[in-house]
């Protein structure tokens, strides 16, 4: 599967790109709101995570230019009234971050979700303290739909996140 958005490109998660996952995951600058720095990733590691099969879970690499400078995953939500996905990404490639491309990627994917899995309802729960992703999310449409105190545990303590949601009218 491959979703393009000008010079971005989506594509499925491939083995060929264990290499990539154990470089950013290694990077205390992209485990500092992903997975933890006290938590770096080997190539095994990656293997173990990321290339097991999950039902309703979908994973993609995506490119800027041909090179891969990121990952990304949507997943269903269960036991929820509305169909509800969820996402969680992050750009491993640091001299990409702050250049718009987390915006692109975001509005890339909402309207896959939106055209190609009739999605009403994406969800996501950044740290609270991750306030440059929250703001690009903002920038998207999503919304802070409620504080989740204690929400997730990393770097060896339990923190803030928000639930966000964007709404896609029909």
């Amino acid at each position: 599967m491959e979703i393009k958005n000008a010079e971005l490109t989506i594509r499925s998660l491939r083995k060929e790109d264990a290499n990539h996952l154990a470089k950013w995951l290694s990077n205390p600058s992209v485990l500092e709101y992903y997975e933890g720095r006290d938590q770096p990733f080997t190539i095994e590691k990656v293997m173990e995570t990321f290339f097991l099969e999950e039902e309703g879970l979908s994973r993609y690499i995506f490119t800027l230019e041909e090179k891969p400078i990121g990952y990304i995953q949507t997943y269903t939500v269960e036991d929820e009234k509305v169909k509800t996905f969820g996402m969680d990404q992050f750009i491993g490639e640091t001299d990409y971050w702050n250049k718009g491309i987390g915006t692109l990627l975001i509005h890339t994917m909402v309207n896959y979700l939106a055209t190609q899995k009739s999605a009403p309802r994406i969800i996501m729960d950044p740290q609270a303290s991750n306030k440059r992703a929250i703001r690009c999310y903002e920038k998207c449409g999503f919304e802070k739909v409620k504080l989740l105190p204690k929400h997730e545990f990393h770097e060896g303590e339990f923190r803030d996140c928000w639930l966000i949601e964007l709404l896609i009218e029909r």
